[in-house]
C-alpha cells in the first residue's frame, strides 16, 4: 500500500467524505460522462455508494456514516480505476440500468444506452401495427437489453436475441436467467440473419455497430474500453444497417416493423438512400439516428438498396 493511500485511508472517514474525494479525482482527470450518467456528481454518489453495497436511492443521511478499512480500500479501488483508467462507471459497478431494469455487463459488451427505449416505452406506437406481437427479434443484442426490455412491454411475445460475439451472447444469457425470461426469450449465435431460417417476425429492432471510422478514432478514452466489433461498421459506419436493410423483408411478417438505430451515421445514410422512405423518429428525451420503415415500404424499395 502506497504512503498516500494510506494517508487517504487515515483522512477520508465517512461516505460524503469519498463522495467529495472522488468528485475532485473526476475532475482532475476530466473525465467524459456518457455511460449511465451525465456529471461528475452523480458518477461520484453512485460509484461509493455501490463500493459499500448501498443503493442509488440510500437516505442520505447515511452518508455521514463511517466507513470500515475495507470498504474504503474497495472505494480507493474503484476510484482509481475510473479516474487513472478511465474505465466506465458500469464495467466497475458490473451493473447498467435500462427502461428502469438493471442489466448486468462486463467488457464484453456495449453498455446500454440506445434511445430506442424511448421507443419501447409506447410499444413503438404509431409505428407499429395494433395487435398481438407474437414475434420479436433483437438483432445484434450485445448485453440483451433491448429484446429483453421488449420481452417485458409485450409479455404475450416470444423473443429472440441474436449476435456473431459468442462472448456477447454469454452476458445476454446472465441477463435472460437475471430477469427470469428463459421461457420467452432465447438468443441465438448467428451472423445477422444466417441463423434464422424461416423465421418471421412482427418487429424486429437493432442497434447494430454503426460508428464510422472518424468518429471511432476520436471518440473519448472510455469508449475504448468497449469492443470494437460493437461499435464500428466500416468507413461510413453502415456496413451492417445496409445488410439490415437488404436482408431484413425476408424475415418480416407482411405487417410487421423494422427499427433500427444508426446515430450520427444517419447523415450518411440519408445521403445514400433518399428515396428509401425512411422515418427518422423525434426522440423527446434526446438521441437521434433512429429510423423505423414497415416490412410493406422496405419490399418497395428492395432493389434500391
Amino acid at each position: 500500500m502506497s504512503q498516500n493511500q494510506q494517508q487517504l485511508l487515515s483522512e477520508l472517514v465517512t461516505i460524503r467524505d469519498f463522495v467529495r474525494y472522488a468528485l475532485s479525482r473526476f475532475n482532475q482527470q476530466q473525465l467524459f460522462y456518457g455511460h449511465g450518467t451525465d456529471n461528475a456528481w452523480d458518477e461520484a454518489v453512485q460509484l461509493v455508494l455501490n463500493a459499500v453495497y448501498l443503493p442509488w436511492d440510500t437516505d442520505k443521511q447515511l452518508l455521514d456514516a463511517r466507513l470500515t478499512t475495507a470498504e474504503k480500500e474497495r472505494v480507493l479501488e474503484f476510484i482509481s480505476k475510473r479516474a487513472d483508467d478511465r474505465l466506465p462507471l458500469p464495467y466497475i459497478t458490473g451493473e447498467a440500468w435500462y427502461l428502469d431494469l438493471p442489466f448486468f455487463v462486463d467488457e464484453r459488451v456495449l453498455i446500454p444506452r440506445s434511445p430506442i427505449a424511448q421507443l419501447t416505452r409506447e410499444e413503438f406506437a404509431p409505428w407499429l401495427r395494433e395487435g398481438a406481437v407474437n414475434r420479436v427479434l433483437d438483432l445484434c443484442t450485445g448485453s440483451g437489453c433491448i429484446g429483453i426490455g421488449c420481452a417485458y412491454v409485450f409479455p404475450g411475445a416470444e423473443v429472440d436475441l441474436v449476435d456473431i460475439s459468442t462472448d456477447a451472447l454469454d452476458v445476454a444469457a446472465i441477463n435472460i436467467a437475471k430477469h427470469q425470461m428463459e421461457d420467452r426469450v432465447t438468443a441465438y449465435h448467428s451472423d445477422l440473419f444466417g441463423a434464422l431460417s424461416g423465421k418471421r417476425y412482427d418487429l424486429i429492432v437493432s442497434n447494430p455497430p454503426y460508428v464510422d471510422r472518424h468518429d471511432f478514432e476520436t471518440m473519448p478514452e472510455e469508449y475504448q474500453h468497449e469492443p470494437e466489433l460493437a461499435l464500428t461498421s466500416g468507413d461510413d459506419g453502415l456496413d451492417i444497417t445496409r445488410r439490415i436493410l437488404r436482408e431484413a423483408n425476408d424475415y418480416l411478417t407482411e405487417d410487421g416493423l423494422l427499427v433500427v438505430e444508426v446515430g450520427n451515421s444517419e447523415v450518411h445514410l440519408m445521403e445514400q438512400f433518399p428515396q428509401i422512405p425512411l422515418i427518422w423518429v423525434e426522440l423527446d428525451e434526446g438521441g437521434n439516428g433512429v429510423f423505423v420503415i414497415t416490412a410493406q415500404e422496405l419490399a418497395q424499395h428492395r432493389d434500391e438498396i
